[in-house]
């Protein structure tokens, strides 16, 4: 067993991957500046929650076996140059998922959204078919006490984030892999403050495709020319397998209780990644006839007889886009409120709000919310409400500086006979959604 400590404990991934190595074992330690919930309830459940918030050096000496720096550390923490001046082995999380899971069958799930709903898809149907594997993933799924999953099984799904590694390490994470198999479900341009310009994100992709090992397999959505491109301008692309898929046909899935055309085409690849893991068509679809969804991936939060609510992790132009679209083709029969927050760096960025011309059209009501404070706090120049407005050409989109404010909106509008969808990677200034 090793003594491990993670820099930056609070991240989504990292608190997952603190618990699942104590519950291995391991003596862990952690520590970070600030940590929320559920990050903070979960790891003072198992008893990994700093006792005090900030840096400590302390941590930090030779009887470490390792550390795992998170993204969310800078280069000049306390903890990463001591470590460093020690000579401790220091990983980025992608890295170590690697050093742990180099001897195994390693599915990679990349793309500029839909990863986390397909890994999803796949990891629920090999559960059910009783497969033994490990995983990493983006999101809370029924049935997965953890994100992640450590242990001797011959097989790991991981998410393939694009985003970069670790202060220190500023590889796309998904390049640390090096799939047998992999997917793309899609790419559309995202972390405009790491990748300034579209040509840059798509050459992570490309190396991606690069990265898979000889004799692998590359499962692709077709309809998408940039990854087409992207396969093209690989040099690895004659060494590998090219699987191309579309959204699958609703006569050939039996009972489903996920929907839209971006789901149709994410249960397409889950379907490829089972079979090359020994399950077949059929035991596929009747796998997956129960599955509701990662949390947040057009999550039903609420509903009576009369309305419905969706939370939606969408935050990249497409994504909300299609996550509309998806549920007025739904529900076309019901009133249609969307609700989106600004809240990623490149949501923020005036020069990538272009990109969201036109993507809140089908509804009834739009409504889009940012916060100042979030752009003093990523020292970003003021936002103009006009200006958003503008740049999603659409005069009846109704824009928000203030939760509160959104919150009065919402409960101004009538519910009846209504389908409610919010949309953001964030929390809406912790505004209640439900009631």
């Amino acid at each position: 067993m090793s003594k491990i400590h993670l820099i930056s404990i609070g991240g989504s991934a990292m608190h997952n991957i603190a618990i699942a190595l104590k519950n291995a074992g391991h003596t862990v330690t952690g520590s970070d500046d600030e940590i929320y919930n559920p990050s903070k309830e979960r790891l003072n459940k198992a008893g990994l929650l700093p006792k005090k918030m900030g840096w400590n050096t302390d941590y930090i000496s030779t009887d470490l076996d390792y550390i795992i720096l998170g993204m969310h550390a800078k280069k000049d923490n306390p903890e990463l140059l001591k470590a460093q001046e020690l000579g401790i082995k220091i990983y980025s999380y992608p890295e170590f998922i690697y050093s742990i899971s180099k001897n195994k069958k390693r599915i990679v799930i990349g793309g500029s959204q839909g990863k986390t709903s397909t890994t999803s898809m796949i990891m629920w149907v090999l559960k059910k078919a009783n497969v033994d594997f490990d995983y990493l993933v983006g999101g809370n799924i029924k049935g997965f006490d953890l994100m992640v999953r450590f242990s001797d099984a011959p097989i790991i799904v991981l998410e393939g984030d694009e985003y970069l590694s670790s202060p220190i390490d500023l590889r796309p994470k998904f390049l640390h892999y090096k799939p047998e198999i992999a997917v793309i479900t899609g790419i559309d341009w995202d972390h405009m403050n790491v990748f300034p310009t579209y040509d840059i994100y798509k050459k992570q992709f490309v190396e991606f495709i690069d990265s898979i090992a000889k004799g692998g397999s590359l499962i692709y959505f077709e309809k998408d020319s940039k990854v087409v491109k992207a396969i093209e301008d690989s040099t690895n692309s004659k060494n590998i397998l090219l699987r191309p898929y579309t959204k699958v046909n609703l006569s050939d899935t039996g009972k489903l209780r996920v929907f839209g055309n971006h789901n149709l085409a994410n249960l397409n690849a889950a379907l490829l990644v089972c079979n090359e893991s020994g399950i077949n068509d059929e035991e596929f679809w009747k796998n997956i006839e129960d599955f509701e969804g990662a949390a947040k991936r057009l999550q039903k939060i609420y509903e009576d007889k009369s309305t419905i609510k969706f939370l939606d992790f969408a935050h990249a132009p497409a994504k909300l886009k299609a996550t509309i679209e998806a549920v007025r083709r739904e529900f076309p029969n019901k009133k249609l409120y969307a609700f989106y927050e600004l809240h990623t760096y490149s949501s923020l960025n005036k020069n990538f709000l272009p990109q969201y011309k036109d993507t809140m059209q089908n509804c009834d009501v739009a409504a889009v919310l940012f916060s100042p404070h979030t752009l003093k706090m990523k020292n970003m120049p003021p936002l103009d409400k006009d200006e958003i407005k503008a740049n999603f050409n659409n005069d009846t989109v109704k824009v928000f500086d203030n939760p509160h404010k959104l919150k009065n909106f919402i409960d101004s509008l009538s519910s009846k006979n209504t389908v409610y969808l919010f949309m953001s990677s964030g929390t809406f200034g912790g505004i209640d959604l439900i009631n």
